[in-house]
């Protein structure tokens, strides 16, 4: 189809026209935004500086990697126990946390720093192995029975902060689940049901629907669902225009050397590069999907290598501004796959609107303010997305269910996965070293793949 004014779908080479470009920037920010900020909040780091972050290594990446791969860069749940570990003298990160309203004090977000920038070199690492070694071999240690499988606890782990942040918390109106729920249909059946440019905006359209059915309450007297920014998280601004109430440059600090964060963090990457395979092998199954329609092909796949390198390069980034460790976004990627936006320019447009809103008092203060009811009704949707794309992956890659070698390694991935999550926190002491639930199972994945490997021979193909 010639004629963009009437196209349904955008490839990474497309460029939507200036309004709708900016509305789709919008909708992958809004989409971004639950899990950064919240990283973000968990960890201590300013608010502030892990969005100018964000936004910061998307456009980094998108100038990585040639402009071909269309991803978002932001900060990852992989780094919360390595972060969590830090202390101050005899001070835990909790007493830490406590004593500062929820802020790290400068001088450990510097300590972290140090880590974060070493942890980039991992990524990096495997990078250069898929550009020498070849693609062909790191899908022998990552196959589609290993990624998909990864891709789908991705999601489903994720699953329980949907629910924390859907459901009314203790003291809290039943209406949140109201106001989640009308998120959650409201997005759904926008996505199936609107046409055109329209029907391209259903995430950002759900959350208005849910900030209106918010506000409606609010006017009503039933209660305020809608947040305010702290106090602590503009106080540390590098600059501010005036009481910094409009213009407020994010609080940037400098890496301290820390040889203790480096042993910390710099492992906690290894769990990065499963997530980061999965999510290239889903982004070029949606993309093709749409660009077969159109006699086109695009062999994202294959970048495999820039992918990685461009992910260490951007931890690297991250870190020395200050925000946290991070990954390329399942959750933008579910926003491609349902809206059918695969645009380039739309994710380095977004990642400059990111710096922008970063910098802006009133646009941090109205994306932070939207209730957590409604970016909970989102996560709903675009967290069992990613673990449907799990799925499209075994599909695609025609993973036969009837293998008892593809069943062991995907039941395995599976329960360790969903089991250290939900049974042990997120993280399990393994010999005395602390392992992640995605890490972990994507490790014992790919060892139990292994394993079962040796031996067996390869199926000849019938001759002609």
């Amino acid at each position: 189809m010639t004629n963009r004014q009437h196209m349904s779908s955008y490839l990474p080479d497309e460029r939507p026209a200036a309004g709708k470009l900016l509305l789709y920037a919008l909708q992958q920010v809004v989409v971004m935004f639950p899990a950064t900020v919240l990283v973000a909040l968990i960890t201590g780091f300013q608010v502030s500086t892990t969005i100018f972050a964000s936004g910061l290594a998307t456009v980094c990446f998108t100038l990585i990697t040639g402009g071909k791969i269309p991803m978002y860069y932001g900060s990852s749940f992989a780094y919360l126990t390595a972060i969590a570990s830090m202390k101050a003298g005899e001070f835990t990160f909790a007493q830490v946390m406590a004593a500062n309203n929820g802020i790290l004090p400068a001088e450990l977000i510097s300590v972290a720093q140090f880590g974060i920038i070493f942890s980039g070199l991992v990524s990096i690492a495997a990078g250069l192995l898929v550009r020498w070694g070849g693609k062909e071999k790191v899908e022998k240690i990552l196959p589609a029975q290993v990624t998909g499988p990864v891709a789908m606890i991705i999601g489903l782990t994720l699953a329980g902060n949907a629910m924390q942040d859907a459901a009314p918390q203790a003291g809290q109106s039943s209406l949140v689940w109201v106001i989640s729920l009308v998120t959650l249909f409201s997005t759904v059946i926008y996505s199936r049901k609107l046409k055109g440019f329209w029907g391209q905006l259903p995430l950002l359209l759900g959350a208005l629907t849910g900030c209106a059915v918010a506000g409606v309450a609010y006017a009503a007297g039933a209660g305020n669902f809608f947040r305010t920014i702290p106090e602590q998280a503009l106080s540390a601004s590098v600059w501010k225009l005036g009481d910094g109430s409009i213009f407020a440059l994010p609080a940037f600090t400098l890496p301290r050397v820390s040889w203790a964060a480096v042993a910390a963090i710099m492992p906690i990457a290894i769990a990065t590069i499963p997530e980061s395979t999965a999510h290239i092998y889903q982004l070029d199954i949606y993309v093709n999907n749409e660009a077969r329609k159109r006699g086109k092909h695009y062999d994202i796949a294959s970048l495999l290598d820039r992918n990685l390198i461009g992910d260490g390069l951007c931890d690297m980034i991250s870190g020395v501004v200050g925000g946290p460790a991070g990954t390329n976004y399942g959750e933008n990627i579910s926003t491609m796959a349902i809206t059918k936006v695969f645009s380039v320019p739309v994710m380095f447009v977004a990642g400059i609107l990111a710096m922008v809103i970063s910098c802006f008092t009133p646009f941090i203060q109205v994306i932070f303010g939207i209730p957590v009811a409604v970016i909970g009704g989102l996560e709903i949707y675009l967290f069992g997305a990613i673990a449907a794309q799990g799925i499209a992956i075994l599909i695609d890659k025609g993973v036969s269910m009837f293998d008892s070698r593809n069943i062991a390694v995907i039941a395995v991935i599976m329960t360790f996965g969903l089991g250290v999550n939900y049974g042990f926190g997120g993280n399990i002491d393994f010999f005395g070293v602390n392992v992640p639930a995605v890490a972990g199972a994507a490790i014992l994945g790919i060892i139990l793949n292994f394993v079962l490997g040796i031996g067996e021979k390869k199926p000849v193909a019938p001759q002609a």
